[in-house]
């Protein structure tokens, strides 16, 4: 009984099942870790504010209540969530359609934007679809996070060079625009930034446990106070609030809901590719499992939540979550312990934040967005495929050149025609039985070309067998039935995971047609759900239960006796142990 409740109320408050784990080594343990992290978001989170088009210390409130109810109703222990760069450059590109950049009507759609795509996510999860994401092609998410890289620096480049750009205008006509104020660069603001940029990449290479953004801002903001600062046109990003992140109310009007639910769709589904792919990597270190329903409805809450505590759209971040795990954390409290770390850090140096310089920040976002291309991974997959490589191309330039939301959408579709291309053309192997081998194995006769049956085929379907596939299957069956003029094919089912509706009517379609022309189609070797199907569904009876077989062996036999005996005494193959042993067939090959 007491398992019983224990088992529900862990259903509902996932943070049950991690929180026998906690004792003092892993509290030590998880506070160093979330400690760290703390340090190394307290920038992060200023520049993906600045991305998104809202105050810096929006990002910082992202920081602070995202992680921890992420942490506990979601499954991973070492995922780390909070703003992230390509959500966050999503929700400038989708918000500033409605509303001007950093003002209270874009802060309110905003958070409305962040309850509506956690609410996106909660639903996924409550409906069981965490395996959505797995349909998502890794090269959708390399191309988009390429582009949005490439975005976020081209956003920057007014704050590098010190010149005035209009905001909210394509990425074409922004370039256009950089070009046309090249004579108009401040050297200062210019120097500033590359500075900062330099420091970031040094500390990091001499020192990778470091926070080097941090450290890398700090010297961008002596180098400013030593160079004049604003009199020379260097921009300072202001104090941040140092209070806790206050209460905040989405717009949930009609209209509002009308406008904002297309966008947000596409930042669920962005936050959710991130959190679940990032969980499960850090995972394959951390030999943990990972429940992707659970992560949809940890994710969903923490944005719901945030959204009413000054938090806009968050999801897992690779490089915070990777980091907490190599920093020791043990269980989901260090990224409770970073969130808390992260208030109190604010609370005491907030003010501080008033001499950091706007080049600086568009430094350190130049070096963030830099860090998001997967150079690897592009180079891999453009060697390996020329599929992989066109999908790669049209989803990063559908990223630059289209609105933010249709290239996630077009990533999902993309990713939808490669999964139903792969799987519409099953492998389908002609086997025939092998005989230099005693028992007659079957093998597949385009890597072994050994002597085929003049009236039967031996077929081996390796892929589920659906709408999308059935067209190759029943062109593979007309064309052995029709241009190679056999009556009997038999197919072997140990790989077919899966029949649906219309690959079963098809095969009974097929089946008939042997039959007709005094034939049979035959299957063997099902596995008991697909046998099921075919059973409940009436195929089996449509197609006759005597051309279903347990077993290959069974098969041949059976099949052996519905052959023409006088097309086997004039065949010379004898490949089958039926055709060797057989006495009739003996006595009319002697005569």
């Amino acid at each position: 009984m007491q398992q019983d409740i224990w088992g529900f109320l862990s259903r509902f408050l996932p943070f049950l099942r991690w929180w026998p784990m906690v004792n003092a080594t892993t509290l030590k343990r998880d506070f160093l870790a979330g400690l760290t992290g703390a340090v190394i978001v307290l920038p992060q989170g200023i520049a993906f504010a600045t991305i998104a088009g809202l105050p810096p210390e929006y990002g910082l409130y992202t920081a602070m209540i995202t992680p921890i109810i992420a942490a506990l109703f979601g499954s991973s222990r070492h995922l780390i969530s909070g703003p992230t760069t390509a959500i966050s450059i999503v929700i400038f590109s989708a918000v500033s359609h409605h509303a001007t950049p950093g003002s209270p009507e874009f802060i309110r759609l905003a958070l409305t934007m962040t309850f509506l795509a956690g609410a996106y996510q909660f639903g996924f999860g409550i409906a069981r679809l965490g395996s959505l994401v797995n349909f998502v092609s890794h090269t959708v998410v390399v191309g988009f996070t390429a582009g949005a890289a490439i975005l976020i620096a081209t956003s920057q480049m007014k704050h590098v060079f010190g010149v005035e750009i209009p905001r909210g205008e394509s990425f074409a006509h922004t370039w256009g625009d950089i070009f046309h104020e090249l004579g108009n660069i401040n050297h200062y603001v210019l120097l500033v930034a590359i500075a900062t940029l330099l420091v970031a990449i040094g500390i990091r290479k001499l020192s990778p446990k470091a926070p080097h953004l941090l450290i890398a801002l700090i010297a961008g903001a002596l180098l400013a106070l030593l160079l004049g600062g604003e009199q020379n046109g260097i921009r300072l990003v202001g104090a941040i609030p140092a209070h806790l992140p206050p209460m905040s109310m989405p717009d949930f009007s009609a209209d509002t809901i009308r406008q904002l639910a297309p966008e947000a769709f596409a930042v669920a589904l962005l936050g959710l590719i991130e959190a679940v792919s990032i969980a499960r990597s850090v995972a394959a270190k951390s030999h943990q499992r990972i429940d992707g329903n659970q992560e949809f409805i940890g994710q969903g809450l923490s944005n719901m939540v945030g959204s009413f505590f000054s938090s806009y759209a968050g999801s897992g971040s690779f490089t915070r979550s990777g980091i907490n795990y190599a920093a020791g954390a043990v269980t989901p409290m260090s990224a409770i312990f970073a969130a808390v770390s992260l208030m109190l850090i604010v609370l005491l140096i907030a003010p501080l934040t008033a001499y950091i310089p706007v080049a600086a920040m568009g430094g350190v976002i130049l070096l963030v967005a830099w860090n998001l291309i997967e150079f690897g991974q592009i180079k891999h997959l453009v060697h390996a495929s020329r599929s992989e490589a066109g999908i790669l191309i049209v989803t990063f330039l559908a990223t630059l050149f289209l609105e933010l939301e249709f290239a996630i959408y077009l990533g999902v579709l993309l990713s939808l025609v490669i999964f139903l291309s792969r799987t519409s053309t099953p492998d389908i192997a002609v086997l025939a039985p092998d005989r230099d081998d005693p028992k007659g194995k079957l093998v597949r006769v385009d890597n072994k070309p050994v002597p085929q049956c003049p009236q039967l085929r031996i077929l081996r379907i390796d892929m589920s067998i659906y709408f999308g596939s059935i067209n190759h299957i029943q062109n593979k069956l007309s064309e052995i039935s029709e241009i190679q003029g056999i009556k009997h094919i038999l197919l072997v089912m140990p790989s077919v995971n899966f029949i649906d509706v219309a690959g079963a009517e098809i095969l009974a379609q097929e089946a008939k047609a042997l039959q007709e022309k005094g034939g049979g189609l035959y299957f063997c070797a099902m596995k008991g759900r697909v046998w099921q199907f075919m059973a409940y569904g009436g195929f089996i009876r449509e197609i006759g239960a005597g051309n279903f077989f347990d077993t290959k062996p069974e098969a041949i036999h059976r099949i052996y006796e519905r052959l023409d005996r006088k097309i086997c005494a004039e065949c010379s193959t004898h490949i089958f142990y039926e055709c060797q042993h057989d006495p009739k067939l003996e006595a009319a090959t002697n005569a």
